[in-house]
């Protein structure tokens, strides 16, 4: 049924043509493969900041983040209160070997290291996680447009990826980050205005339903069971959820490539630094309105718990809500697709066809096959999204599953990269392949939660790669280059400054202002033991 009016669609209208414009102003800028994939590195901090903010923190968030806590309530936040501790380890040691390199690929660090198929194993990983990934961003917008109005769910899908293709083809780096600026400011404003809405419809009150939470077992945050089959526990959130989200942030193409547009060392980190702070109270915001939704609701099972956001805004019948409703969700899914469509196509560009079909060419040829490749990779997500097509249960836990299984050859790569002297090239390949079947394991034969299947993937790689490395080697005497220690005899060969702009740029030294996460961290578990204590 269709509540969508002439205003509504009016306001999506204004927004697409806004961010396509946007993506032609831009795209005057991009005059070489490195404008498209870094943005010259003249983009603010705080901007980039936003864009790894809104890359993560997408449409997944505004319709599966609601969805998941009116299931499992408010212990879902367990999984996202890491993101201090995950950007803390991310800026001290992950951010200064990418960005002293200079290079637009993370993976490159990894033929650095180790050799050619590490690398190109890792950005093959990489590029089909992000394929699925992309699928399911694509899927859920599409989702929300053919709920509210008349048009199909396939057009829909179509509609979603030709806009989100057109801005990111042109303008690309810049684009990505600027229409994400717009694309979060939408985002916060609809999650607040949507908060407000439902604490007003709430017939006890705030107060009351809280309560009544409480008494259902819902609002109880912290859950300290050993059980591993429970996904939201303590120990998923800080120990497991904390190695997924290192990875996320450290060894994640997608995530890395904006801190590598920053301007400095100290810009990029504190882009991350700024992830660290807000993603919690974000988090939070959604987590609490899938709370208030039940009570709404009254706990019904509905056919699908994605779409309870937007049921409740067409309930209201102000004119135009929804319409900024579907615009705050599109918002938010472009966010992260963009992101994910540029990274794909920098990766593929950069790691297989500049690599091994056309190593020596002008910027201008690099950057054509950047924009061809972009768009073949938004033809090709329309696949896995056309799949999803049916699907029920939480787009958000969904996403993060996915994602499990690809956290612990990741992991073992960079981490074994960076501290262990030992670890070569094909003791690597087999400790991945180990780790996967490990995960594979625990998939089929054992009743585990899938956060654990970060955990155990990255430790049984990094062993059987420790292993199978000095079984065929012996041990090495000294530390590769291009590992911390390596890096660190560099600085002291060479007498570099340890500091740029008062931030570090050695790796493995820890800036005073990452300590403030830490803290963070810490303020966020007593704000949840006092809010869960003090409802009535």
């Amino acid at each position: 049924m269709s509540v969508f009016s002439a205003l509504d669609w009016a306001i999506i209208a204004i927004y697409l043509f806004g961010v396509l414009a946007l993506g032609v102003f831009l795209s005057r800028r991009v005059t070489s493969d490195t404008n498209y994939y870094l943005g010259d590195r003249t983009l603010p901090w705080w901007a980039i900041g936003i864009s790894v903010v809104a890359t993560y923190v997408g449409a997944l968030t505004f319709l599966g983040g609601p969805a998941w806590s009116y299931a499992d309530g408010l212990s879902v936040i367990l999984i996202h209160i890491n993101y201090p501790i995950a950007i803390f380890i991310v800026i001290s040691v992950f951010l200064p070997f990418f960005y002293n390199t200079g290079i637009a690929s993370i993976f490159d660090y990894l033929e650095r290291r180790f050799g050619v198929r590490a690398r190109s194993l890792m950005s093959a990983i990489f590029l089909f996680g992000n394929f699925a990934y992309s699928g399911i961003m694509l899927y859920t917008t599409a989702l929300v447009l053919s709920y509210v109005s008349d048009l199909e769910i396939v057009p829909s899908i179509l509609l979603v990826a030709t806009v989100a293709t057109t801005y990111t083809l042109l303008g690309g780096m810049s684009a990505v980050i600027w229409t994400d600026v717009v694309q979060t400011t939408i985002l916060i404003i609809g999650a607040v205005l949507i908060l407000v809405l439902i604490v007003a419809q709430l017939p006890d009150g705030l107060i009351g339903s809280l309560s009544e939470l409480k008494r259902e077992g819902y609002s109880e945050a912290f859950k300290f069971s050993t059980d591993p089959s429970i996904v939201s526990t303590v120990w998923t959130g800080i120990v497991a959820m904390s190695v997924y989200h290192v990875t996320v942030y450290g060894a994640n193409q997608m995530m890395i490539q904006r801190a590598l547009s920053a301007r400095s060392i100290g810009d990029a980190k504190k882009s991350y630094i700024l992830m660290g702070y807000c993603a919690f109270f974000l988090f939070f915001t959604f987590f609490i309105i899938g709370l208030l939704l039940r009570i709404l609701f009254e706990g019904q099972l509905v056919v699908d718990e994605n779409l309870l956001l937007l049921e409740f805004v067409a309930t209201l019948s102000i004119p135009g809500l929804l319409g900024f409703v579907a615009v705050a969700a599109t918002a938010a899914a472009m966010s992260s697709l963009d992101s994910s469509l540029n990274s794909m196509a920098t990766v593929t560009t950069i790691d297989f066809y500049q690599r091994f079909i056309r190593k020596e060419a002008p910027p201008k040829h690099y950057l054509l096959v950047s924009r061809i490749i972009t768009l073949g990779w938004s033809i090709l997500i329309v696949i896995p999204a056309l799949l999803f097509i049916g699907s029920t249960g939480s787009v958000l836990e969904l996403l993060s599953k996915i994602g499990s299984y690809f956290v612990g050859a990741k992991l073992a790569a960079f981490v074994l990269g960076f501290y262990s002297k030992h670890t070569t090239e094909n003791g690597l390949l087999i400790g991945i392949g180990a780790g996967f079947a490990a995960i594979l394991g625990l998939d089929i034969f054992a009743d585990v939660a899938w956060p654990w299947y970060c955990l155990v993937g990255g430790i049984v790689s990094i062993i059987c790669s420790w292993i199978a490395s000095v079984a065929m080697n012996g041990f090495s005497t000294d530390y590769h280059p291009y590992s911390v220690r390596g890096e660190q005899a560099r600085f002291r060969r060479e007498n570099l400054p340890e500091k740029e702009g008062g931030w570090y740029v050695a790796p493995g030294k820890i800036d005073r202002a990452s300590y403030g996460l830490i803290a963070f961290f810490v303020a966020t578990l007593v704000f949840l033991w006092l809010f869960q204590s003090f409802i009535p």
